[in-house]
Formats: structure tokens, C-alpha cells, sequence
């Protein structure tokens, strides 16, 4: 019945007058008037705060305009700032640590994808572990979150962060994550709330490290390092939150046109999608644009989006928008009709910034799963542990993916991967759903989906997953175990995929970064996120952390890092061809070279012709056309060029830099000098160019 329905009583047998008909009639009509008046307010407050459909029913987000920081600088070098030491007291408060929706539940399903063995042990150990952050906060959860450069892994946990070489030897802290912003003043630098993320940024160079302030006025705080060192100076921003609510969940992705960050700000039940203006602020700008939208909650978002977050060499198709993923269950609070994921798409326009749009595109429905699990006896005491009656919490009914949504582009298609932990035969045990998306911006598609548990016949339970793929297209997931015997006590495993493998199989095996040796006996919090991300050298090795316990007590949770490699992935630089061979005709110029090994990527290979005198100028340097060959063939022929100085190159698309496989039209080595250039300046192997 419409909220705005009066019921009104069918005239008696014995009639009314005239008059007493028409004074009922206008005391109803004043009634609504009055009703109306009094939710008009109350909408029109909420006008800006709820999603939207156009005329052709597609939801979108709400524009809510453009805004800058309110606070910049640019710090001392990191080296030259005292760490703030943990002090074992915790800061952290988040709309995280409230009771979820409590919505009626719909129909729990069965798992349509269940993976219920590990399959052969053919997966690589880690080649690197090392410790990570502990609990010097006395909160809980950790947080834990990390990313891999050429020099530098960086994490970062509740409430503090750490600077490593990439052999785990201590570089910088552990501190308190303020510590960024010391001297920086403000909310930022006096509140120390947590829910942090790091992010290498590849394209760049560059390290993005943020936290949220938990008390008003509330904060985004982000720290943009001036150079590729994490040690050194950094550009540093405190950007308002539009609403003044907690920000609560920030997930931050890369993208070419701008840092994109989404929110969950359950005090006002809405959904944040911000794009902050990445060009602006890799130059230090004051005052970067950052566009907002904002959508109400509801079961096509749940609790929360995830923005993609960009892997690899090749940069998306120009014009692409950010994409942006939700989940779906028909059997969870907010009513899905369906078990889906919810595709969007933010497109930013930052010379119009009124132009920009955040649109839920696409519906992708999914094999049935579950993610309400059988906590019990609170919404949090879900997965059990050895030696104690205390359970840890699952999160899976926070109907949402988890991080990361890890894109890449191979050339002749587009991937978007990401997970989220799931129930299985209710409550026998919990799995990792995972799903990988093809073709998101043309006609999207659930290429390949599975529910990782082998907790079915082992007996052992798997969530809080996080995965990534290589520049060979093969998988790794990493996840958090744990079940109520010993020694099987919350510990850190992976397994993995390659891209000739099954469908939807995680048929790899399981390897361990580190086996627990204590269970958490009082604190349910588990997470909130775990990290598995691609190595920017090599894009080859999977580096995961993830929280665990090296002994039993109340919540002192401990982290590791583990990193491995499939020997199927070749690593940039060993992906291109060896040396080249150019034969002259009268007319035609023939090249030719050894083809590539197994694992390069995509086969095809292109072949650069440039001019040889811009070889030395790494200020100029510059190609002068690109072709392609397709099917792996190792020739290709064209007219000898009339430019004797001309010089030409192969590489396979998958190639990180050029090398020195190079050969002029005399047929003599191209200068080793254009390496470095090249690896700066160019994006290798886009094909078609």
C-alpha cells in the first residue's frame, strides 16, 4: 500500500448530504496535503543521497560536484622523519565494527562451483617470506595490506606501517601510520584511525599511501611519494569527505586519468565513488580535482564497490572508464532478486567535470552461492579454531567483493579478477568464490568463476581471499585456513592457476607462506582484507600477506609476506626474441628472428622501425612506425626503407622493455645506450599500435 493511500469508508445505505460529502472530501484533501508536506522535507534531504534511474531505468550514481583538498605540503624525506612508535593503544574506530543489515533473508543456495580437493602439488613454494607488522595497537583486525615496486615492498596494517627491501630486511619503522603525516597538521596528523591502503603505482613510479580520520571533521589522508624511493619526500593531501561521514571500507585503484577511491559510509547508508585527478597530483598540485557521486545502498552495491585496479605494461584502450564491481546474493539482507555481480562504470571528465558519469551498466548473473554463513552464537563467531571456543569472524555477508579487482589488458582481451569468501553446505566449511570478467567495457561476460574448498573432503576452512593474475594470464589466490584441531590453527596458504588450465579449477595445488601456531581466544575480528599483487619487474611473482598467529592469546595477530612464481610465466625482458637477422632484396627488406619460448603472454610479436638518430636522445626518443605479425610468426617483410639509418626491432607483446635486440638497416647492433629510453619512454608491444 502507497504510503500516501488514505483509506476512506463506502457510503452508507442511508446517504449523506451534499454538504457533509463535500467537508469529508476536503478534510481528506487537507490531510494529504498536510501528510505530503511533512515528507517533502525529508525526500528532498535525501534527494542528493539516494541512486537514480533515467528515463530508460539504467541506475546512477548521484553527481554531487567537484571539491579540492582542504590542507597540502610536501614533506621532509621520509628517512629524515622519527618514526612515531606503536604504544599499544588503539585509535581505530569504523562503521565496520557495527552489526551488519539485518534485512530478511532470502533463499540459501547451494554452491553450483564447489572445488572440493586441492588437486596435485605441482604449485612453487614461496622463493621469499619474511615477517611482517604485529599487533602493537591492541586492535583488531589488522587491515593487512601491501604492494611490491622494483626496490620496495611497503605495508601497512592497523594502526601502523613498514618499508622493507625485497628481501624483508627492515627498512623504515614499524610507526604509526600518522607518521606520514608528520608536521603536516590537522586531523591528519593528530588522529591515527586506520583502514589503510598502499598502492604502487606502476605508471608512475610512485607509492599512494592513505588513511581515514574517525572523528570529524572527516578525512581522506593521502600521501603521494615525490619519487619512486617510499623513504623519501612525499606530496600530502587532506581531502574533506563530501556529507562529513566517516568514509568508512576506502578502497583506492590506479587507473591512467585518475586515483579512483570508494567509501561506505553507513551513517547515511550511501555508497561514495570518488575520482581524484592523478595527473594533478603526481605534480604536486595544492588543490586537485576530485569528483564525487554518491548511491544509496542497496542490493545492486551491498557494502561496498570495489574500482579496478590496474596490472601490467599495457595501459586500457583510450577513453576507458574505471570499472567498479558488486555482489549479489539472493539469499542475503538486502533483497537481491538474484546471485549476480554488478558491473559500473566511471567515467571522468575532468574539463567538464558536470559531464562525468558513475552508471551501473551491467548485471552478470552468477553460479549460485552462499554468503550468509551459520555464524553462531553472535553474526561474527563463524570459523573455529583450535583450542578455544572462540570463533573468528568470515565477512562474507558483507555482500560485497574483496580486495583487489585486479585489471589487465593482454591486447585481444581485457580482465578484470577478484573474490569473496563464501559458505558452503552450510556452514560444512568456507570457500573463496573467485570470478574472473571478460570484455568489460564492450559486452562484459562471467568467463570463468569456482568456489576454491577443499574444506569439503580435508576438512580445513579457506577465506579472506585476495587474488591477482600474471602477465601470462595464470592466477594465484591467497587466503586465511584455519579449522577446531590442531595443529590446524589460522595460517597463510595459496593456490593457484595456469592459463591452459580448466575452467573455473584452481587445480595447482597449495603451498604455504607460513603454518599458525595460535589461535585468537578473544577478539572475532579477522581482516578485514588480505593483498595478493603482481610484481612490477618481472610481472611474474605473486607477493600475498596476510594476518596469522604465532601463539595463542587475546588478539595479538601477527602478518607475513610470501612471494612465488609459476615457471610457465617468462619474465619481462627474457620475452623477447634473440638477436635479429635482416637479407635485403633489390626491393624488399626481410626480418626474421627465433621465436619465443612457452609462457611469453600473447604470441604475436611487433616489430619497431625507428630512426637511428634519435637512439641517444632520451629526451627525444621516439618510434617511427609500429607493425604487427600474428600466429607467432618469427618474419615479416616490407619495403626496403630509403632511410639508411634506419634501425628496427622485435619484441613479443608481452615484452617489458626493448633491450638491445636491435639491428639497423645495415645490420649492425643498435646502440645498447637507447635501453633506458626505452623502458622510460615507451609502452612496448601495443598491437594494433
Amino acid at each position: 500500500m502507497s504510503e500516501n493511500f488514505i483509506p476512506v469508508k463506502s457510503k452508507e445505505k442511508h446517504g449523506k448530504s451534499n454538504s457533509v460529502l463535500f467537508f469529508s472530501i476536503l478534510i481528506v484533501l487537507c490531510f494529504i496535503i498536510a501528510f505530503s508536506m511533512m515528507i517533502v522535507p525529508d525526500t528532498a534531504a535525501k534527494g542528493n543521497n539516494t541512486k537514480r534511474r533515467n528515463d530508460n531505468g539504467v541506475v546512477k550514481g548521484t553527481y554531487r560536484g567537484v571539491f579540492t583538498a582542504v590542507k597540502f605540503d610536501i614533506s621532509p624525506p621520509l628517512s629524515e622523519i622519527k618514526p612515531i612508535p606503536p604504544n599499544g593503544i588503539c585509535t581505530r574506530k569504523e562503521d565496520e565494527d557495527a552489526e551488519f543489515i539485518q534485512g530478511p533473508l532470502g533463499k540459501q543456495d547451494m554452491d553450483a562451483v564447489v572445488q572440493s580437493i586441492t588437486g596435485p602439488q605441482l604449485i612453487p613454494g614461496p622463493a621469499i617470506t619474511f615477517a611482517g607488522l604485529s599487533n602493537t595497537c591492541n586492535c583488531s583486525p589488522p587491515d593487512t595490506i601491501g604492494d611490491i615496486g622494483p626496490n620496495h615492498f611497503v605495508q601497512m596494517t592497523n594502526l601502523s606501517f613498514a618499508i622493507y627491501n625485497r628481501t624483508g630486511t627492515l627498512l623504515y619503522g614499524p610507526a604509526l601510520n600518522n607518521t606520514l603525516w608528520a608536521g603536516f597538521g590537522g586531523a591528519c596528523q593528530t588522529q591515527n584511525s586506520g583502514d589503510p591502503i598502499v598502492l604502487y603505482d606502476p605508471l608512475a613510479d610512485r607509492w599512494l599511501l592513505t588513511q581515514f580520520t574517525a572523528a570529524a571533521p572527516y578525512m581522506d589522508c593521502v600521501a603521494l611519494s615525490t619519487t619512486s624511493n617510499p623513504t623519501g619526500s612525499y606530496y600530502r593531501w587532506a581531502f574533506p569527505v563530501g556529507g562529513n561521514v566517516l568514509p568508512d571500507y576506502p578502497k583506492y585503484g590506479v587507473w591512467p586519468d585518475a586515483y579512483y577511491l570508494s567509501t561506505r559510509e553507513v551513517s547515511a547508508a550511501l555508497i561514495g565513488a570518488y575520482a581524484l585527478n592523478r595527473a594533478q597530483m603526481l605534480a604536486g598540485n595544492p588543490t586537485p580535482q576530485v569528483i564525487q557521486f554518491l548511491i544509496a545502498q542497496s542490493y545492486t552495491n551491498g557494502d561496498g564497490l570495489l574500482p579496478a585496479d590496474f596490472d601490467g605494461e599495457r595501459l586500457p584502450p583510450t577513453g576507458s572508464p574505471n570499472y567498479w564491481l558488486g555482489s549479489m546474493d539472493n539469499g542475503g539482507p538486502y533483497g537481491a532478486t538474484q546471485d549476480a555481480l554488478t558491473l559500473w562504470k566511471f567515467h571522468v571528465d575532468w574539463a567538464v567535470p558536470a559531464n562525468s558519469t558513475f552508471t551501473l551498466t551491467n548485471t552478470l548473473p552468477v553460479a549460485a552461492f552462499d554468503s550468509m554463513f551459520p555464524c553462531t552464537p553472535t553474526s561474527r563467531a563463524c570459523i573455529p579454531q583450535p583450542g578455544t571456543t572462540n570463533k573468528v569472524d568470515i565477512l562474507s555477508y558483507r555482500q560485497r567483493p574483496t580486495w583487489r579487482l585486479a585489471y589487465r589488458n593482454y591486447g585481444t582481451y581485457e580482465s578484470l579478477v577478484t573474490n569473496q569468501s563464501a559458505d558452503v553446505t552450510n556452514g560444512l566449511t568456507a570457500g573463496v568464490r573467485w570470478y574472473e570478467i571478460r570484455s568489460p567495457n564492450s559486452t562484459p561476460v562471467i568467463y570463468q568463476q569456482g568456489t576454491y574448498a577443499p574444506g569439503v573432503t580435508d576438512g580445513i576452512f579457506r577465506w579472506m581471499g585476495s587474488i591477482a593474475a600474471d602477465s601470462a594470464g595464470n592466477m594465484a589466490l591467497g587466503y586465511s585456513t584455519s579449522n577446531g584441531t590442531a595443529p590446524n590453527y589460522p595460517g597463510i596458504k595459496y593456490t593457484g592457476r595456469l592459463s591452459t588450465d580448466p575452467l573455473g579449477t584452481m587445480p595447482q595445488g597449495e603451498a604455504t607462506i607460513v603454518n599458525g601456531a595460535g589461535s585468537q581466544t578473544s577478539s572475532q575480528r579477522w581482516g578485514d582484507y588480505s593483498s595478493m599483487n603482481a610484481d612490477p619487474v618481472d610481472d611474474c611473482t605473486f607477493w600475498y600477506t596476510q594476518q596469522y598467529f604465532s601463539a595463542s592469546s587475546g588478539n595479538t595477530w601477527a602478518t607475513y609476506v610470501g612471494a612465488f612464481k609459476f615457471p610457465q610465466c617468462t619474465s619481462r625482458g627474457a620475452g623477447e626474441p634473440g638477436p635479429i637477422t635482416l637479407s635485403k632484396t633489390s626491393t624488399m627488406l626481410n626480418i626474421s628472428w627465433p621465436a619465443l619460448p612457452d609462457g611469453c603472454g600473447n604470441p604475436d610479436y611487433a616489430v619497431y622501425k625507428g630512426d637511428l638518430s634519435q637512439l641517444l636522445s632520451t629526451a627525444n626518443y621516439n618510434h617511427l612506425t609500429t607493425t604487427c605479425t600474428t600466429a607467432n610468426a618469427p618474419t615479416y617483410s616490407m619495403t626496403m626503407p630509403s632511410d639508411t639509418s634506419a634501425y628496427f626491432l622485435v619484441t613479443s607483446e608481452s615484452a617489458f622493455d626493448e633491450g638491445s635486440y636491435g639491428r639497423n638497416s645495415a645490420g649492425t647492433e643498435r646502440p645498447v645506450a637507447a635501453t633506458s629510453p626505452c623502458r622510460t619512454k615507451q609502452t612496448i608491444g601495443a598491437c594494433p599500435p
